[in-house]
């Protein structure tokens, strides 16, 4: 069974508030075939810790202001990788020489992608 719509719905809204503040290489998998206790985990890159803490503070208003808190949040004092679990989507902020190093992507490789509008993907290219 796919993310719920709930589930996406938390997750674009996670990523328009990243992209707000410049987070990099912004994807979303659906991982509700693969794990029981969530159905979508967000990813978003910051270039040093002060832009990953900024970025999870925005995910979290953005995701409050929907009704969703955070069941649990990992990471945050170090600013290199943290972890938000809202329950229904887990967003994974971390800093980018972390991103490559653990490749989430590459671990998730065979859950499929939740198409992001066009505007929030934090490509980088954005001047």
């Amino acid at each position: 069974m796919p993310a719920t719509e709930r589930a996406v719905e938390l997750a674009v809204a996670a990523a328009r508030a990243a992209s707000d503040l410049k987070a990099q290489e912004i994807i979303a998998l659906d991982v509700s075939e693969q794990l029981v206790l969530t159905d979508v985990f967000l990813i978003a890159s910051g270039t040093n810790e002060r832009q990953v803490g900024a970025i999870v503070d925005a995910v979290e208003e953005a995701l409050f202001h929907l009704g969703s808190k955070p069941v649990r949040r990992e990471g945050k004092s170090q600013g290199r990788w943290v972890l938000i679990d809202f329950g229904d989507v887990v967003v994974h902020v971390q800093h980018a020489e972390d991103r490559v190093y653990y490749a989430l992507e590459r671990l998730w490789k065979d859950c499929p992608l939740i198409e992001l509008p066009a505007d929030v993907h934090g490509t980088g290219d954005e001047a």
